[in-house]
């Protein structure tokens, strides 16, 4: 049996022993200042995408209360050259991002990114008619998009899908504006798209929440159309073709 004296050295010995070593905080400590200060870098050019994206997004907003003649002059063209600078800010983000993993810091720039593309959607959509694809985008914002196999910085499939549901909802609120312009065509052209855009969306099985929750509320904003062009069918306003 162990004498009562080796008893206590032995245990002397076991509680002068730390059963938690500092250097295990301090290791973690320095790896959250790194996580901060790639954060924060990260973030203050997303700051500088955010100040741009709202003066994109009010020379957008003209279009409520602009005549389809005048689109060109006080929209379109200064929406092009903000659009501009924005670009430089999302290949300045994608150089500094695509040095990190990707999913660790995407929420960072996620909403201002499904912001600028967006407003590239809206631009386009006014210009032509059009929707612009996923990978025309990627080549205006010159940065890769729905890349699976490397840790780089890219524009996803999500975020141009989200993208596309904010457009939609300010084409709703572009129809009822556009009758208060005398502009009875509008209407019936964004009905048209917002109608063939939402039956894409409907061929899509979705695993994302929040882009399932956004797809489903589209209904509204295609009844919200569909009400201004019934109600300018009523009122004999429907252009003849």
């Amino acid at each position: 049996m162990m004498s009562v004296d080796a008893a206590m050295t032995n245990s002397a010995a076991l509680t002068s022993r730390p059963n938690v070593d500092p250097t295990i905080f301090s290791s973690l400590q320095a790896k959250i200042d790194k996580d901060t200060a790639i954060r924060d870098s990260l973030k203050n050019i997303v700051e500088t995408l955010s100040k741009q994206g709202r003066v994109t997004q009010s020379i957008l907003s003209r279009i409520h209360n602009t005549p389809s003649a005048n689109l060109e002059e006080s929209v379109l063209a200064p929406c092009s050259e903000s659009l501009k600078e924005q670009v430089v800010t999302v290949k300045d983000l994608a150089q500094a991002a695509s040095k990190y993993p990707f999913y660790k810091w995407n929420s960072i720039w996620q909403r201002e990114i499904q912001n600028v593309v967006s407003n590239i959607q809206m631009c386009e959509w006014l210009k032509s008619g059009n929707l612009v694809t996923l990978e025309e985008v990627g080549q205006i914002l010159e940065v890769p998009v729905n890349v699976k196999d490397e840790d780089t910085f890219h524009i996803t499939i999500e975020d141009y899908l989200l993208a596309l549901t904010y457009m939609i909802e300010e084409l709703a609120r572009l129809a009822p504006n556009a009758v208060t312009l005398a502009d009875y065509a509008r209407p019936l052209q964004i009905s048209k798209f917002t109608k063939d855009v939402h039956a894409g969306f409907q061929l899509l099985n979705l695993k994302n929440d929040t882009l399932r929750r956004r797809v489903d509320g589209l209904k509204y904003s295609v009844k919200k159309v569909e009400d201004v062009v019934y109600d300018l069918s009523l009122r004999g306003l429907i252009p003849k073709h």
